[in-house]
This record gives C-alpha cells, structure tokens and sequence, in this order.
C-alpha cells in the first residue's frame, strides 16, 4: 500500500510524517525505516525506526533510487513499512510524469513483498496525475 502526504514546500508534511511513523511503533509489527535526504530529524524518531541517510549513498537517477529501495526491501525481511521525506528530491524526480512512473514501480514492490510505503511529496494535491490523488492520506 502506498500512501501519500503532500503539500506545498514549508506546509508541515514532515511533520505529519514523522507523527505518523512515531505513532506506527506501537502498532507495526515488523521493522520501520525512514528515509531522508539528511539526518536531522535522528532524534525526532524513535529508537525503534531506522534512519537511512539517502545522500551518504552514490544515488544519481531515479533508477538508482529504485535499486537502492529494493535493496533495503530485500535485505530485511520483516520490514513492514518504510516512510520517505522529501521524496521527489531524495528520488531524483523532476515531473508529475515520472512521479507516477516511479509511483507505479513503487506500488508493485510494496505489493510483491507486502511493504507499505508512506511518502511525503512537495506538491498540492490538485498537481498530483488523476491516479495518485486516491493514494493521499494528507494534504495541507
């Protein structure tokens, strides 16, 4: 399952994402991995979530994102949710095209290997493509 924050730059989404995650210990059974273009919000997240830095790792394209988050899917098999923070830059996608491209690759590997991916987007929700404004769960 796939589920979207969106709003414009500065309008809390980090926020909400970081309640969200912080909220999910409790109820998650598996392991929970945040992933962010930096590490300041380490000490927001509960102990129990991992923190992986995108850009300590040589990530230049969108296909090597997508690598990258198979990777972290395959190699911990009790992974139940993982939550991306600015995403569209952490994933190198510049349009709403590749957005949904890289959506759909995305929801395929959370259905394939029963992961649920909550990821905040830096655009409003009237700029998202028609299918992925089903997928939100916030917009500010």
């Amino acid at each position: 399952m796939i589920q979207l924050i969106v709003g414009e730059k500065g309008k809390g989404k980090t926020k909400h994402l970081l309640e969200h995650v912080n909220n999910a210990v409790s109820t998650t059974m598996g392991n929970i991995v945040y992933l962010d273009k930096n590490s300041k919000h380490m000490y927001e997240l509960k102990n129990k979530i991992r923190l992986i830095n995108a850009s300590e790792y040589p990530l230049n394209n969108t296909d090597e994102f997508v690598g990258f988050v198979c990777g972290i899917v395959s190699q911990d098999h009790d992974l139940s949710q993982m939550y991306f923070d600015s995403f569209m830059d952490v994933a190198y996608v510049k349009t709403t095209d590749k957005l949904a491209e890289l959506i759909g690759k995305m929801e395929k590997i959370s259905d394939q290997f029963t992961v649920d991916f909550i990821i905040s987007i830096s655009l409003n929700e009237s700029e998202l493509p028609e299918n992925l404004r089903q997928m939100v769960i916030v917009s500010l």
